[in-house]
């Protein structure tokens, strides 16, 4: 098994698409059980099995891929995005230095991901402009404008501010979209990549599990271990952090996409995201959200519905009319689109948080009841979960902070809450010099792999 010595992972460095593990496991190398099979789930064990883990997943229902309700990892928009995202979560200081952290992480191995053309056919990862529009010049949002600049010094490839991009998109100009900028972003088909993500694992050595496991997980911890024969549980559930953690600040957020067809044949193909964000209308339920699922299904969003339970939306439900005309009103040429007669609108329930995304140690103590017993011991439970709508662009950065509380975990290290940290801020860029970037260049491998 592998040492976790530094605190981001590298593709090829610490993991790999190849249908064996980096690391081979030995009889003795120490066991893990994740229980979630939803992206956060599957990019956790991916991450594991290549340092050498044996890993099991439980999982209540896996990726679908026909007219039924799909899992929340598959109606995800997954568009890359710098946070804090369009659904305006995860604003807190804790969420937000370490979730930027984390997908910057993400960024650069789901890039690496789509550098070669046969894995991303096969993740159905591809990186594409995605363009943020604002209905004031930046600079007069110090919000944005903050968000901007660390942005642009982020690492992201072809950052490019210039207002004109709204003609560029044939952007409805009386919609009121005055500045904009892009940079190239991971954009994921769900469905794709979820079906490559479990396969992968499954090639890796994992063993898929189909069950439901009801009650906090601290309290069956040693059933559970024992069952499964592992020394460490990894809590993966997304919402399920209600029950399986006992936190009662888990709550969800309904959201809602229409899926069109984007084959040129009603609209000119879009070939690139348009968005509008929570944090530059400073409204959730003015989102304009336009992403390119794969090549023939383009994604109309969006809205954020807190503490929303039921899946009951429809074509006709009232808000997503709204969402709708809000789309074609920004890109009038949408007015023409077909919805997908397969699969029309996708709806799901983000996991979101009260408090910031928990990637942390179980922090209770296992305490024992006989008389003259020693101290109380720590839980060998670790959580990665309430990453509401960003489980994508969060996905790698978390997996890695796991792999190391892990590591912890098994060497019975006294549980830390996380927390916000000092870190040295990143340079500084001119105002003036955002005011007109340029389109940086592209680079990066085109290698073809045999995968």
């Amino acid at each position: 098994m592998t040492n976790s010595s530094t605190d981001s992972l590298l593709f090829w460095r610490d993991l790999t698409p190849f249908p064996v593990p980096l690391c081979k496991p030995t009889s003795s190398s120490p066991r893990v059980l994740i229980v979630g099979g939803g992206v956060t789930g599957l990019v956790t064990a991916w991450v594991l099995l290549d340092r050498g883990y044996h890993v099991t997943v439980i999982a209540k229902e896996w990726a679908s891929h026909g007219k039924q309700q799909r899992l929340t990892s598959q109606i995800a928009g997954a568009l890359w995005e710098f946070p804090p995202a369009v659904c305006g979560q995860h604003t807190d200081a804790i969420s937000l230095q370490h979730s930027k952290r984390w997908c910057m992480i993400a960024y650069h191995i789901w890039d690496a991901v789509a550098a070669s053309k046969e894995l991303a056919e096969l993740s159905g990862v591809r990186m594409k402009a995605a363009d943020f529009f604002f209905p004031v010049p930046i600079e007069k949002d110090p919000d944005q404008l903050s968000k901007m600049l660390e942005i642009m010094s982020s690492g992201v490839r072809g950052f490019r501010r210039d207002a004109n991009i709204t003609k560029e998109r044939r952007i409805n100009l009386s919609y009121g979209a005055v500045d904009a900028y892009e940079h190239l972003a991971p954009i994921i088909d769900t469905d794709q990549s979820m079906k490559w993500l479990t396969k992968l694992v499954t090639q890796k050595g994992a063993e898929l599990i189909t069950r439901i496991i009801a009650g906090d997980l601290f309290h069956q911890e040693d059933i559970l271990r024992a069952e499964f024969n592992v020394d460490v549980i990894i809590n993966a559930t997304g919402l399920a952090g209600t029950e399986l953690a006992g936190d009662s600040s888990c709550y969800p957020i309904r959201g809602g996409l229409i899926r069109v067809i984007n084959d040129g044949t009603d609209f000119p193909k879009l070939d690139h995201a348009l968005i509008i964000t929570a944090g530059a209308v400073h409204d959730s339920s003015e989102i304009v959200f336009i992403v390119p699922r794969n090549d023939h299904i383009l994604l109309l969003g969006g809205v954020t519905e807190p503490h929303q339970t039921e899946l009951s939306l429809t074509l006709d439900s009232a808000i997503i009319k709204r969402m709708r005309a809000r789309c074609e009103a920004f890109l009038p040429s949408l007015k023409n689109a077909r919805v997908d007669p397969e699969y029309p609108l996708a709806q799901g329930l983000r996991p979101a948080r009260q408090r910031n995304v928990r990637v942390e140690r179980e922090l209770r103590m296992h305490r024992s009841t006989e008389v003259g017993e020693a101290a109380p011991s720590p839980s060998r439970i670790v959580h990665s979960y309430g990453q509401g709508g960003a489980g994508w662009s969060l996905s790698f950065g978390c997996a890695g902070d796991v792999a190391a509380l892990v590591e912890e975990a098994l060497l019975d290290l006294p549980a830390r809450a996380m927390s916000a940290e000092t870190v040295a801020a990143l340079p500084p860029v001119p105002v003036k010099a955002a005011a007109k970037a340029p389109m940086q260049p592209r680079h990066g491998s085109r290698a073809m792999l045999k995968l």
